[in-house]
C-alpha cells in the first residue's frame, strides 16, 4: 500500500508522501484553485472554491440561512453551531452526490470559504453583512463556533473552514485593488487581529484567506507581519489568497514588476494556494531563481494535508452516507426559520405590536422589498427550494385582506420603463388609504449592497454613500407616512439605515433567509417575541463618521465612539415583547452570576450582556462586551445564569500591541443591552453593576 493511503500515518506524513512522487510541474499545477487530476496517481481533479457563509452557495439547491450578520444578530453561540453543522452535512452530500457523477467543478468541493470575520468598523462598508458585526469577541465567539460546525468533530473533518480577510480589511470597496490600510500595533491586536487569533487557536481553523488590500505597505497576501503572526500563533492549515489578489501586487499595489515576481512574492511569504490565475506563472518563477523547488513542494504539502484531512484519500469517511435527502429537508428549513426568527431585531414599537387580528381587517403590505426573494438572500447565497417572502408570509398568516403595492423601485425612480417618474406612489397611497395598517417594507438587497463587481449603480462599488434609504424610497415613506395610518417599517439590509420615519414599529430584518417572510408574520402576529440584537451601532448620520479609509479605532464602534449624539440605535439593543432585566449581578472566581427577570406579559427570549471597563491607561475608551448568553423567560419568571468571563477580560493592549495588565480595578455590568444613556432610554431597563479588584 502506498504511504498517503495508509490510514494509521499522520496527515504530514501521508501528504509528505504525496508530494514525493510529483514532479515539480505536478506540484506547482496543485496550488492554483482549479487543480487538475494527477493521472499518475489517480488524484481526481479538485476545485477549491466553495462557499459556505450562510448555506452552501452557488452549488444549486440548498438551506439558505440568514445572511452572517443577521446569524451574528442572534448573539447565540450555540445556534450559529447547529446552522454552521447543518451547512457542512449539505456541503458533504452534495460533493458525494456530484463526485460520484464526475462533477469536480467550482462550488462543489469541500474548503468553504466562510467564515468572514473582518471587524465592520464603518456602516458604509457593503461586505458589512458577511462579517459578524463591530465587536471583537462576539465575532470571535461566532466564528469559532461557525468553524467547529462546519468542520465536524469526527476522524475526518467534515468540511475546512477558512478565516477571511487576514486581517485589515473593511472596506472602500472601489479601491480595495490598491489600498493600503494602516492600522497601529494597538489596533491591530486589540481589534484586527483578535478573532483570527481565536480561530486558529481554539476553533483550529483549517485555512485563512488574505485580503486584497496592503496593510501597513504590504500585500496582505503577502505580508512577512501577517505570516509572523500565524506562525506565532501555532497555525497548521494552508493559507489562500482572495481572488485575483496577487496579480494586483504588479498592476496595482505596484511593490513588483511581472506575474512571476508577484507569484514569488507570495509563495515565499507563505501564500500556499492561489485563487487567481498568477500561479501559472510558477515554473517561470522557478526558471528565473525567483523560488525553488522546495518553495513549491512545501506550498504542495499543506494543500494535500488539508484534503487527506478531510478524508479524500481514505477508503471510507464517516460522512459517505450524507446524501441528497437531507438537502434543504424540512429539518434543515425548520433551523433557518428558528434562526430568522431569533435574528430580527426590534428597533421601536409604541405599542401596536404585537398586532391584535381582532382589531384589524385589511393590512396593506407596501414597497419594494415586501414581495423580494432577494431582500431574503444577501449575497454569497445558495438557492433555497422554496423562498417565504415578507408579503407570502404575511398572506399566509392573517386571516384577513392583505393588499400590496411594490411602492417603488428598489432604486430607480420608476418601476416600468415606460412609466413616469414615482409611477407606483398613487398605488401605495391607496393601499395605505383602504387598510387599518400598512407594513411597509423597505431596505437594500445585494445588486446594491455588497461587494465591488456585484452591484447596481446606486452605491459605491457596493458600498452606501450614506446610510438613508435610496431616493425613490424616501420619496414612499413620506407619501404613505402622510396617509395618517398605522405603519410598521421593515428594512432589509446589511447594516445601519436610517429610515427617517416616526413611524409606530421598526424591525430591522437584515437579509433573513428562505423563511424570513413567516418568520416576519410569527414576530409580527406575536407567536414569537423578536430577541434579536445589534452586532453593529446604527448611526444618524455617515457625514458625522471618521473617514471611510481612516482605519484607525478613534470614534469607531461603541468601544471607541465619542460623538454618541450621533448614534441612533446602539450597539447590542434590541427590544422585545416584554420586560426583562439583569436585577443583581456578583463576580466569583472567573463568572458573572447575573439575577434576570421578565416583568412583563410576554414570554420570551432576551440576551443578557456582559461588559467590562477598565480604568488603566491601554483600556479602551468606554467597555468591552466581555460575556453574553441566550435566556428563555416565561411571564413574572426569574432565573439566575453563570457566564464565564474571556481571559483578556482584565487585560488591556498596549501602544505595543502587547497583552498587559489593565490595572486594579474595573466595574462589570450585565444587562440586556449596553449600560449607557441612550440603551436605558430605549429599553426603559437599568444594568447593573459590580466594581472588581484585581
Amino acid at each position: 500500500m502506498e504511504k498517503y493511503k495508509n490510514e494509521s500515518l499522520t496527515p504530514q506524513e501521508r501528504a509528505e508522501d504525496i508530494v514525493s512522487r510529483l514532479s515539480v510541474t505536478e506540484a506547482a499545477s496543485q496550488l492554483k484553485y482549479d487543480a487538475p487530476s494527477v493521472k499518475s496517481l489517480g488524484i481526481p481533479a479538485y476545485n477549491w472554491w466553495s462557499e459556505g457563509l450562510h448555506g452552501v452557495a452557488r452549488a444549486g439547491v440548498a438551506t439558505m440561512f440568514p445572511q452572517a450578520i443577521g446569524m451574528a444578530a442572534m448573539f447565540d453561540e450555540e445556534l450559529i453551531g447547529k446552522a454552521a453543522d447543518v451547512i457542512s452535512d449539505e456541503a458533504r452530500a452534495k460533493y458525494n452526490e456530484y463526485s460520484a457523477r464526475g462533477d469536480r467543478d467550482i462550488y462543489k468541493g469541500l474548503t468553504l470559504w466562510s467564515p468572514n470575520i473582518n471587524i465592520f468598523r464603518d456602516p458604509r462598508w457593503g461586505r458589512g453583512q458577511e462579517t459578524y458585526g463591530e465587536d471583537p469577541y462576539l465575532t470571535s465567539r461566532l466564528g469559532i463556533a461557525f468553524t467547529k460546525g462546519l468542520q465536524g468533530s469526527g476522524k475526518v473533518m467534515k468540511t475546512a473552514a477558512c478565516a477571511k480577510h487576514f486581517a485589515v480589511h473593511s472596506g472602500p470597496e472601489a479601491c480595495r485593488h490598491e489600498f493600503d490600510a494602516k492600522a497601529d500595533k494597538k489596533d491591530m491586536a486589540e481589534t484586527y487581529l483578535y478573532a483570527f487569533e481565536k480561530l486558529v487557536k481554539e476553533a483550529k481553523v483549517e485555512s485563512v484567506m488574505g485580503a486584497y488590500n496592503r496593510v501597513n505597505g504590504e500585500p496582505a497576501c503577502a505580508s512577512r507581519e501577517l505570516m509572523a503572526k500565524l506562525e506565532e500563533w501555532g497555525f497548521d492549515g494552508h493559507f489562500v489568497s482572495d481572488c485575483w489578489a496577487i496579480r494586483d501586487f504588479h498592476l496595482n499595489h505596484k511593490v513588483t514588476k511581472t506575474a512571476p515576481e508577484s507569484a514569488a512574492m507570495a509563495l515565499k511569504t507563505g501564500c500556499d494556494l492561489n485563487c487567481g490565475n498568477t500561479y501559472i506563472h510558477l515554473l517561470i518563477a522557478l526558471k528565473e531563481g525567483l523560488i525553488t523547488e522546495e518553495d513549491i513542494k512545501k506550498s504542495c504539502v499543506k494543500l494535500m494535508r488539508t484534503r487527506v484531512r478531510l478524508g479524500m484519500f481514505d477508503e471510507e469517511t464517516e460522512y459517505d452516507k450524507l446524501d441528497n435527502t437531507i438537502v434543504a429537508c424540512d429539518e434543515h428549513k425548520q433551523l433557518s426559520l428558528e434562526c430568522a426568527r431569533r435574528s430580527m431585531v426590534l428597533l421601536k414599537n409604541n405599542g401596536i405590536l404585537p398586532l391584535d387580528r381582532n382589531k384589524i381587517k385589511t393590512i396593506g403590505v407596501i414597497g419594494p422589498n415586501a414581495d423580494s426573494r432577494a431582500a431574503l438572500e444577501g449575497n454569497y447565497n445558495g438557492t433555497a427550494d422554496r423562498y417565504i417572502t415578507f408579503l407570502e408570509g404575511i398572506q399566509d398568516e392573517f386571516e384577513g385582506r392583505v393588499m400590496y403595492s411594490q411602492g417603488c423601485h428598489l432604486y430607480k425612480n420608476r418601476c416600468m420603463e415606460l412609466g413616469m417618474a414615482d409611477d407606483r406612489i398613487a398605488e401605495a397611497e391607496t393601499v395605505a388609504d383602504y387598510s387599518d395598517v400598512v407594513v411597509l417594507c423597505l431596505g437594500l438587497d445585494a445588486t446594491i449592497e455588497g461587494e465591488e463587481g456585484d452591484t447596481g449603480n446606486e452605491f459605491s462599488s457596493g458600498d452606501k454613500n450614506n446610510l438613508y434609504l435610496p431616493e425613490s424610497q424616501r420619496k414612499l415613506v413620506k407619501a404613505v407616512m402622510k396617509r395618517g395610518k398605522p405603519v410598521i417599517i421593515v428594512t432589509a439590509a446589511g447594516s445601519a439605515i436610517n429610515v427617517e420615519a416616526d413611524c409606530d414599529a421598526e424591525i430591522h430584518a437584515w437579509y433573513p433567509g428562505q423563511c424570513g417572510g413567516k418568520a416576519l408574520a410569527d414576530i409580527l402576529f406575536g407567536k414569537v417575541s423578536p430577541s434579536g440584537k445589534l452586532p453593529v451601532t446604527f448611526y444618524k448620520d455617515a457625514d458625522k463618521l471618521p473617514d471611510f479609509e481612516d482605519y484607525s479605532m478613534k470614534d469607531r464602534t461603541y468601544r471607541y465612539v465619542e460623538n454618541v449624539e450621533n448614534i441612533l440605535y446602539p450597539f447590542g439593543y434590541g427590544l422585545t415583547y416584554s420586560k426583562v432585566e439583569c436585577t443583581s449581578l456578583e463576580y466569583s472566581d472567573g463568572k458573572a452570576i447575573v439575577t434576570v427577570t421578565n416583568s412583563g406579559d410576554y414570554a420570551t427570549e432576551d440576551v443578557v450582556q456582559l461588559y467590562i471597563k477598565g480604568y488603566s491607561e491601554n483600556a479602551v475608551l468606554n467597555y468591552s462586551l466581555c460575556g453574553f448568553k441566550r435566556v428563555f423567560l416565561e411571564s413574572g419568571e426569574t432565573k439566575i445564569i453563570e457566564i464565564e468571563l474571556p481571559e483578556y477580560a482584565f487585560e488591556a493592549v498596549n501602544a505595543e500591541g502587547e497583552r498587559v495588565s489593565g490595572g486594579e480595578k474595573f466595574t462589570l455590568y450585565a444587562g440586556i443591552s449596553q449600560p449607557d444613556a441612550l440603551s436605558e432610554n430605549l429599553t426603559d431597563t437599568k444594568s447593573v453593576s459590580v466594581d472588581i479588584r484585581i
